[in-house]
């Protein structure tokens, strides 16, 4: 079976805003509220991504102002004050950046995010040059396939290589990304591999089955 797996580069934003590692720390925000983003890559040389620095590498300067007394800065971790006293992207950002390559899959993409509990991550070339960005809300775009086009799928990658016998039995049917699977099939053994197959098709919200065992009798049959 050959499937449609959509890769980082399909759904990615090419257009990114980044910032160099000697940005000051007003800059930085003015940039955030700029684009309407949570978090800047950080590049050096001819882009090469270097770290990332977020709305969460920032707030500790505002605890800082808020308590600034020594007793209070003993009790923070050191990585907390060191971001508390940044002054540029530098002195501010996560190094190295989890980044991820634009050939990836959507999958990939976010399970990357998922392990790393970040919001974005910046996508890049073999030599780590940065080439975009990708979100959690660009990782959903592929929710948003046609149900005809999801249906497609699952009759010429599934069903006709799962159940060959019972092609013309067995219906599948797509409705907000919801497949059913209704008919006749001769292996009710097959269900199980057939829903994580299913559930696999990108866009696929949840698999359904009204399935029954056995093949169906063409109509006339068993008449004398």
């Amino acid at each position: 079976m050959h499937g449609t797996s959509h890769i980082v580069s399909d759904v990615m934003t090419q257009t990114v805003a980044a910032i160099g590692r000697r940005a000051p720390f007003k800059e930085i925000v003015q940039l955030m509220q700029d684009w309407q983003v949570s978090a800047l890559p950080v590049i050096e040389g001819e882009g090469r991504v270097v770290g990332v620095v977020s709305e969460a590498d920032l707030l500790p300067k505002e605890e800082l102002r808020d308590a600034p007394d020594a007793a209070y800065l003993q009790l923070r971790q050191p990585v907390d004050v060191a971001k508390a006293e940044g002054m540029t992207a530098g002195d501010l950002m996560s190094s190295p950046a989890l980044t991820v390559r634009a050939s990836a899959t959507v999958a990939e993409a976010a399970r990357l995010m998922a392990r790393g509990g970040v919001k974005r991550l910046p996508v890049v070339d073999e030599t780590g040059l940065l080439q975009g960005i990708v979100s959690r809300a660009d990782l959903l775009k592929v929710f948003l396939r046609d149900d005809e086009d999801i249906a497609g799928e699952v009759r010429r990658e599934i069903v006709s290589y799962l159940f060959p016998l019972s092609t013309s039995a067995v219906q599948v049917e797509v409705a907000d990304g919801i497949v059913t699977l209704t008919g006749h099939i001769r292996d009710s053994a097959l269900i199980p591999v057939a829903a994580r197959l299913v559930r696999a098709v990108e866009g696929v919200v949840d698999v359904r089955f009204d399935l029954a065992h056995g093949a169906r009798q063409a109509s006339g049959a068993g008449r004398p």
